[in-house]
């Protein structure tokens, strides 16, 4: 195993790219901004560019380095082609055969953010020690990464583990940002969070905390949730008990050893963690009801963690 590896996490408004240790040290990060003009020609070619500069920088050959892994926000197939990435602007680009040529042929692999953030958790965070585990991330939108015996798990068109697109209400009038109905995004994101909010907010006449609030969000719901507040109360149980039961009937197909919770909304901590697995052992087939539930502790930097155990493997 060569010394050093690359891990870059691709935004669409930036790259973080991070200098690693092999063994899982992180020693360097930073930021080049993502240039998704001309459907995003220069994005690889800018990041080639970077991290030769930090190689430079740092006196490091070639030949002490591993590989370089990418995370993308989108779907990647097993053969590193990116069917498409709207925030990009790509379509049917092999990133992995781009960027070695742009490093000289330094080994180079490509993956989803999701999953790579999963697979970085699984290696240095609140996943560590386990090779089976579910990674959902709760931010504007429900993502999922999924990894079994140790590796990702991308499906035959890299849309493996688009939970937030299961559908928990088939009964929902207002369709998702997908386009289809009752999507578990529209009630366990910030976003969706923030809506039964709103919607409980218009129903309950009782005095809430959160009428005092401008702007209601998930921040805001969690944040008088933990000082006792009725209304935040009804809201969190709705959001757990949607969240809970979709996580127990993934867990009847997947059997991980662990959820693990990140994303913005994450940072409520274990009330939140406590509201979703209440729930979840409520509606657990008995097989599955010792999955234990811990949340993400690599933060922002999972991506780049993950990135960096993918080339590896």
């Amino acid at each position: 195993m060569k010394k050093y590896g690359f891990g870059v996490d691709i935004g669409g408004t930036t790259c973080k790219l991070g200098l690693f240790e092999t063994t899982g040290t992180l020693l360097e990060k930073w930021e080049i901004p993502t240039d998704t003009s001309n459907e995003g020609k220069n994005i690889l070619s800018d990041i080639a560019k970077s991290l030769k500069e930090k190689m430079e920088e740092q006196i490091i050959q070639e030949e002490d380095i591993e590989g370089i892994g990418i995370g993308l926000p989108g779907p990647v197939r097993r053969d590193g082609v990116v069917p498409t990435c709207v925030n990009l602007g790509w379509k049917n680009r092999n990133v992995g055969k781009e960027m070695e040529a742009l490093m000289d042929g330094i080994k180079v692999k490509a993956a989803n953010d999701a999953n790579v953030a999963a697979l970085g958790e699984m290696w240095q965070g609140g996943g560590r020690g386990c090779k089976n585990m579910v990674m959902v991330t709760l931010g504007t939108g429900v993502g999922c990464g999924i990894i079994i015996d140790g590796e990702i798990v991308p499906g035959s068109n890299g849309a493996g583990g688009e939970i937030g697109h299961i559908t928990v209400n088939p009964h929902e009038t207002i369709p998702c940002n997908c386009g289809r109905k009752g999507c578990l995004e529209q009630y366990a994101s910030a976003t969706g969070i923030a809506r039964i909010a709103r919607e409980h907010l218009a129903q309950k006449h009782e005095s809430s905390l959160l009428e005092e609030i401008g702007e209601v969000s998930a921040k805001a719901v969690f944040d008088v949730y933990k000082d006792g507040d009725e209304t935040a109360e009804s809201i969190v149980e709705e959001f757990a008990s949607i969240l809970g039961n979709a996580l127990s009937n993934l867990a009847c197909v997947l059997d991980p050893e662990v959820f693990v919770i990140g994303g913005g909304v994450s940072k409520a901590g274990k009330p939140l963690l406590d509201a979703v697995e209440k729930y979840y052992r409520q509606a657990a087939f008995s097989s599955c009801d010792s999955i234990r539930f811990a949340l993400a502790s690599l933060g922002n930097d999972a991506g780049m963690y993950g990135c960096v155990r993918l080339i590896l493997e």
